[in-house]
């Protein structure tokens, strides 16, 4: 019975969608919660949808995000196009699903990697890492957890080294956060359970 109950509950957490969506929704977003500049884009619509098929964070296995996903009300309105992850200069950064590096240079004086999702429809999702210093060149193909590229030391808009990571399908913004499936997400210490009524071997 308490199997069945931890089972049901594992697998309820699983279909449950990312903090971040319930964020999006009107909730305000806790302190250290959850972004990419492209210039024009348009801030996100309701009706867009992001499979939850990360595999790893950017950097780190769960990185401080000192400012979260705050989407524009209009194209040029203020806002938070993506998220802040706390990494340290020389740090590296990895794809976080398999893709093909549609970018790999600099804009506006920052080093900048963009990777074109794979299968995740037309136009595929894109993610933006930035200050990065590239280690792939652009067109390569990447798998999920390869290290793209490192911190750059300057470049960053937070008061302290960051990456910023940013989501978009065409010219649409969205939140990274939802890239991550909620078991990569809200992961913790592993804990041991104890398994009532399972005979010894």
């Amino acid at each position: 019975m308490q199997l069945a109950l931890v089972v049901a509950l594992t697998v309820a957490a699983l279909l449950a969608p990312p903090a971040s969506r319930l964020l999006a929704a009107g909730a305000t977003a806790p302190p250290g919660a959850v972004a990419g500049a492209v210039t024009g884009a348009r801030p996100a619509a309701d009706d867009d949808t992001v499979p939850a098929v990360g595999r790893t964070w950017p950097v780190g296995v769960r990185p401080r995000v000192p400012r979260g996903w705050e989407p524009p009300a209009t194209v040029y309105g203020p806002g938070h196009r993506g998220v802040d992850l706390a990494a340290a200069p020389g740090a590296p950064v990895r794809a976080v699903v398999d893709g093909r590096v549609s970018f790999a240079g600099r804009v506006a004086g920052k080093g900048v990697v963009s990777v074109e999702l794979a299968g995740t429809g037309d136009p595929p999702l894109r993610t933006t890492y930035e200050p990065v210093r590239a280690s792939v060149p652009q067109g390569a193909e990447v798998t999920a957890g390869e290290v793209i590229g490192t911190v750059e030391a300057g470049g960053s808009h937070c008061t302290a080294p960051c990456v910023h990571w940013g989501l978009l399908r065409g010219g649409t913004y969205l939140d990274p956060l939802s890239l991550l499936p909620p078991w990569l997400l809200h992961r913790g210490p592993s804990r041991l359970l104890p398994v009532l009524g399972v005979p010894l071997p």
